[in-house]
């Protein structure tokens, strides 16, 4: 790979896996907030350190702080709205992983612990490019903010307003989540949506007056089916049901049944349906109810021109180290890059690390992408105006 940059302190690859070690080190599942706000402790006193204004908004619900971090006039070359950066400091890995099946260790170009590719070495990178810059002597041209959200990890649901609030004020998003199959990004991914079905029917003995009874179960298990049939690979849409209870006694004709539906699709468009499809369902069978809940928990975040024309810039940068980036196909996983681009901003995705293995007790990032990652994200700031 060409130089960096001549006569300028180079992107050190040990210095960032050092730095995000030191983030990995702290486990934080995302339902405990004590353990996630010990990770918010350890990053805004790197980020105060740096010189940035920062707010840190009190977690509620259960869930950690949201921390702000916002460069000061001296740092950039202009005012008015500039770079949202996103990332999340909670993982889905449950405390004492690090001493068992995810360790911190090296094998190769691989490097193993909870929460490092998904995604503590991307908000680390994030970091550590802004350091670089202020370490050059170097301004951005645009004004940046770091927002690091405490529960990505089940659907931001106490951070969601925050970050469309900061997105309306900035003119673009870059997302430090992970890097995907090999100098890629992400461009588009599918809508979220969630929803909770509630049978009730009526309980009776299962051997002595089965006739009197209105099996909850029964009429959910045909509802399964009619929401497993509205899958359509062709057209993007996936309904997962992937929760269900019911029955209080294996004798016990069962009087009620829950079931929770995860709903993907590519489209505002499809997003709409789908839910007044869900919304409308209706019983089947005879002298039961049905309750339907739910909404989209992440828009649909589709590929237009001003995220193609930020692509082409990210690109461009990556060609000033001998290296092409390309995006992934529309993936069906959400981040808050959906937030963002459903509100019109040029939101770029999938800017951390490269690796493999999230949510997995493999997880891993590849020593080799932190040099290419981290450059991409200092030249984006650098260089967008």
């Amino acid at each position: 790979m060409a130089e960096v940059r001549k006569n300028e302190p180079k992107i050190d690859a040990d210095e960032v896996l050092a730095g995000i070690v030191e983030w990995v080190s702290i486990e934080s599942p995302s339902h405990d907030a004590r353990s996630v706000n010990k990770v918010v402790d350890h990053v805004e006193g790197q980020f105060r350190d740096l010189g940035l204004k920062l707010e840190r908004i009190p977690g509620r619900d259960g869930f950690g702080d949201i921390l702000e971090c916002k460069t000061p006039p001296e740092m950039s070359q202009g005012d008015g709205k500039g770079i949202l950066v996103l990332a999340h400091l909670d993982t889905v890995h449950p405390i004492g992983m690090i001493e068992k099946d995810l360790k911190i260790r090296r094998e190769g170009d691989s490097i193993f612990g909870p929460g490092i590719y998904d995604m503590k070495a991307g908000g680390y990178i994030a970091y550590y490019a802004l350091r670089h810059l202020v370490r050059q002597g170097k301004k951005t041209k645009l004004p940046v903010t770091f927002l690091f959200i405490p529960e990505e990890e089940v659907g931001s649901p106490t951070s969601r307003a925050r970050i469309e609030q900061a997105a309306r004020g900035h003119k673009y998003a870059l997302v430090m989540e992970p890097g995907r199959d090999g100098d890629r990004v992400v461009t588009s991914r599918k809508g979220v949506g969630r929803f909770t079905l509630t049978v009730k029917g009526s309980a009776s003995h299962a051997g002595v007056r089965h006739q009197d009874g209105r099996s909850a179960i029964h009429e959910m298990a045909k509802q399964i089916m009619r929401i497993e049939a509205k899958t359509d690979y062709a057209r993007g849409i996936t309904c997962n049901v992937g929760l269900i209870e019911g029955g209080t006694g294996v004798n016990v004709v069962p009087a009620e049944c829950k079931i929770e539906v995860d709903l993907r699709m590519p489209s505002q468009q499809l997003a709409e349906e789908m839910t007044h499809w869900f919304l409308d369902l209706e019983p089947i069978g005879k002298d039961v109810t049905l309750a339907v809940e739910g909404e989209m928990n992440r828009p649909p975040y589709q590929k237009d021109a001003g995220i193609s024309a930020l692509f082409e810039k990210a690109q461009a940068i990556y060609r000033e180290i001998g290296k092409e980036l390309l995006d992934v196909p529309l993936t069906g996983g959400g981040s808050d890059g959906n937030f963002t681009a459903a509100l019109g901003i040029p939101t770029l995705d999938g800017l951390g690390a490269d690796g493999k293995g999230a949510h997995a007790a493999y997880e891993q990032i590849y020593y080799s992408s932190l040099i290419p990652r981290t450059y991409l994200c200092t030249r984006l700031l650098e260089t967008l105006d």
